[in-house]
């Protein structure tokens, strides 16, 4: 029997899940090529000091951070949203083609020379993934004119189109660029000089998302039971898909393509922790970002000075963990 939603409760587990997260960015903070301890850490934190530890940790590893953070958490927020959507455990922000839409602008971007506007190009490609979808999927029931079934389907096609469409650039790109084109394909968090947007979009979506909270438990629970409640359920669906959207876009935006984020976390919150949206939503960003950080993490440190991409470290660490709640949840 599932323990009741509180506020005590709510409070101890969010105030754990920001504790982890807190550590994390003190370890990352911490660990390189250049060792920092703990008071030049602090310092650089404050502001003060003038070292070059204190100048490492400021300058180059807090912005990759908090972006590796604000990234896993936009992941694991759009992963919830679409799995709530779809009614669909297996659901993941890349499964209805919006990471392949971004994917592709930002690459055709890059292609033509304008790495200046790579981001805009791969939120206007996500954006441009989310009508084709939404306007294909459409069906003529009044109450529910996008069905999970038919979404999913419509958006593994338009997902298949965008990799099509990933292969002819990488084809037609220079020798010279293919490799860096690849690499942010597989998640490269190097690049990333601020991490503003990235959370900024993080508290936006949530605080949306959470200000749908009642509504999307009653959803959670199916479209008819959820109408017969007074929810509004193509609205809904509309705002989800949009949220999902808007995170994704930004996620890929900053850090490329990472993969299982989305799809390994939500599930594990939701064995852990239940189905109230109001607890879900928030932890799962916390986990999100916390287990993209100890990626990044891992992946600029484990075989230094080489650095790994973060999107093969996610999907190293994902596979089995996923496999493990598979099999924990039967």
């Amino acid at each position: 029997m599932r323990t009741p939603l509180t506020l005590a409760r709510t409070l101890v587990t969010l105030g754990a899940l920001a504790g982890l997260a807190l550590a994390a960015l003190v370890a990352a903070l911490s660990v390189g090529s250049v060792g920092v301890d703990g008071r030049d850490v602090l310092d650089a934190l404050r502001g003060r000091g003038a070292s070059e530890a204190t100048a490492v940790v400021r300058d180059l590893r807090l912005p990759r951070a908090l972006a590796a953070f604000g990234v896993g958490g936009l992941l694991a927020l759009a992963g919830a949203l679409m799995q709530l959507l779809l009614r669909n455990p297996l659901a993941d922000p890349y499964v209805l083609g919006i990471s392949g839409g971004a994917a592709v602008g930002a690459l055709g971007a890059l292609l033509a020379g304008a790495s200046a506007v790579a981001g805009p190009a791969a939120f206007a490609g996500a954006l441009l993934s989310t009508f084709i979808v939404f306007a294909l999927a459409r069906s003529d029931a009044e109450r529910s004119p996008w069905a999970p079934t038919r979404l999913l389907l419509t958006g593994v096609v338009v997902a298949a189109g965008w990799g099509a469409a990933i292969a002819l650039l990488l084809a037609l790109a220079p020798a010279a660029q293919v490799k860096g084109m690849v690499y942010w394909l597989l998640g490269d968090l190097s690049g990333t000089s601020s991490p503003a947007a990235a959370l900024a979009t993080l508290g936006i979506v949530l605080a949306c998302a959470l200000s749908l909270a009642r509504d999307l438990n009653a959803l959670a629970r199916g479209g008819d039971e959820a109408a017969s409640l007074g929810v509004e359920v193509p609205r809904t669906a509309i705002a989800l898909y949009a949220l999902s959207a808007l995170a994704t876009a930004a996620a890929v935006t900053t850090a490329g393509s990472i993969g299982f984020v989305g799809l390994v976390v939500p599930h594990a919150v939701r064995l852990a922790l239940g189905n109230d949206q109001r607890l879900l939503l928030p932890a799962a960003a916390f986990v999100g970002g916390t287990l993209l950080l100890v990626a990044d993490t891992a992946a600029r440190t484990v075989v230094a000075p080489l650095e790994l991409p973060v999107g093969v470290l996610t999907a190293l660490i994902g596979v089995p963990a996923f496999l493990w709640l598979l099999n924990r949840g039967r």
